[in-house]
């Protein structure tokens, strides 16, 4: 497997890449920012409110189960019609969810931006349920020697933007004195108004140009390299090749997705109930995490070259899986903070070059039903983990959720290796 590292100059200019490409990862930083301080304020903000555990566990899963439905409704729907509009649709949606946020703290209101908007769930700068729609459209004109570089740095620049919010998510801290009590946490959903706003000129802006769907009777000189067609009557078979990768992906990602909504969504709220901190230390120790992510997501893309995409994977996230482990066992919050930064850049940094991966088991014209398998797969479980946590810690089972985690993430690592390891040139 050869795949090229990029230059800074030509990762700044976005060298021979379609206009498209370069607005796209513009509306997910802008959008990152947003998610960032929700990530930090939003369970902090229904603490603040009263709210249980198990009620904010609750509300977090309900918000990813419906992006589940959405993902399953409009994303192979995408291949058909394009990505532009619906990505504008859900651009607009966030801003009604921010602007009622920014009105009231009742609990329909809150309730119902929290699944409209995707209130704290955090998505490194994706668009939430549409995340396969932005997948496929960054990859539908690219081909596939330049996918690791620029998911790669699409996901580096949602990783910068989350940690740029999680650092405003602290401010609450600082303008207490004047807002007291969740009233502090109020101004925060200007963040993800203006990330929306900007979102949606840059979409708005972007071309949505598909290249022509191959021929069936026609080998596809784009095919996933697991299944490569040699002839006409080789089209079946490749089809139903694709077909078995991606129900491996949704197996090994359903494992994932376990173990990243145990814990993830709720870390924030787990600093309080664990060390006391609020906001003035929750974000700036977020925000460290989501720097180290987006160093490590150009360590891993330097790797790659060395080890290929699956080993890169196994061994970051297996580092990655030992740091997780051993956090909640800190006695101090600094220690579980830089735990827990140091876990993100081998945990989180993969997620540029698995998509790449993912985007290389089909062919062009199936892109968008394979970032969508790969969206659903995660996020059906990841949506149950936060009310399973929520639970626990209503029972103050503070270090359960992470050995539970440990062990879906190791299982993952497992399966992960076992389906893919032969298929490194997929992400070339």
């Amino acid at each position: 497997m050869s795949t090229s590292i990029p230059r800074p100059d030509a990762l700044l200019a976005g060298e021979a890449w379609p206009a498209a490409v370069k607005l796209i990862m513009g509306a997910r930083f802008a959008r990152s920012v947003g998610q960032g301080a929700l990530v930090v304020g939003f369970a902090l903000y229904l603490h603040a409110l009263s709210w249980s555990a198990a009620a904010i566990g609750a509300v977090l899963s309900a918000g990813l189960l419906l992006g589940v439905i959405l993902t399953l409704l409009i994303g192979p729907a995408s291949d058909r019609l394009g990505r532009k509009q619906f990505l504008l649709g859900y651009e607009g949606v966030l801003i009604a969810s921010a602007l009622l946020a920014l009105a009231s703290s009742a609990t329909w209101v809150i309730t119902l931006g929290a699944v409209l908007g995707g209130f704290g769930r955090g998505a490194n700068g994706a668009a939430g349920p549409f995340g396969p729609l932005e997948q496929a459209w960054l990859a539908q004109n690219l081909p596939a020697s330049q996918r690791p570089r620029v998911f790669n740095l699409n996901s580096t620049l949602g990783f910068a933007g989350m940690a740029v919010g999680a650092l405003l998510g602290g401010l609450p801290a600082l303008w207490g004195a004047w807002l007291p009590g969740a009233l502090a946490y109020r101004p925060l959903f200007v963040l993800p108004l203006l990330g929306s706003v900007v979102g949606l000129i840059l979409i708005w802006r972007a071309p949505d140009t598909q290249r022509p769907k191959p021929d069936a009777r026609k080998p596809d000189v784009d095919a996933s390299p697991a299944a490569a067609p040699v002839h006409s009557r080789a089209h079946s078979a490749t089809h139903h090749a694709e077909n078995r990768l991606l129900a491996r992906l949704g197996f090994a990602n359903v494992l994932n997705g376990f173990g990243i909504g145990l814990v993830g969504p709720l870390m924030a709220y787990w600093f309080l109930r664990r060390f006391g901190h609020g906001p003035g230390s929750i974000g700036p120790a977020l925000a460290v995490s989501f720097i180290l992510a987006a160093l490590g997501a150009q360590i891993a893309q330097r790797i790659v070259p060395r080890l290929g995409v699956v080993r890169t994977v196994v061994a970051m996230r297996g580092v990655g899986l030992v740091l997780m482990l051993i956090t909640p066992f800190m006695p101090v919050f600094a220690l579980a903070a830089a735990l827990w930064a140091v876990r993100a850049a081998f945990n989180q940094g993969t997620l540029g070059v698995r998509q790449a991966l993912t985007m290389g088991l089909t062919r062009q014209h199936r892109q968008g039903l394979a970032a969508t398998v790969n969206n659903v797969s995660i996020q059906v479980p990841r949506a149950i983990g936060p009310a399973i946590t929520g639970l626990m810690l209503h029972q103050g089972w503070l270090t359960a959720p992470f050995i539970l985690a440990a062990l879906f993430q190791l299982a993952y690592l497992v399966v992960y290796q076992r389906f893919f390891g032969n298929l490194e040139s997929a992400a070339a």
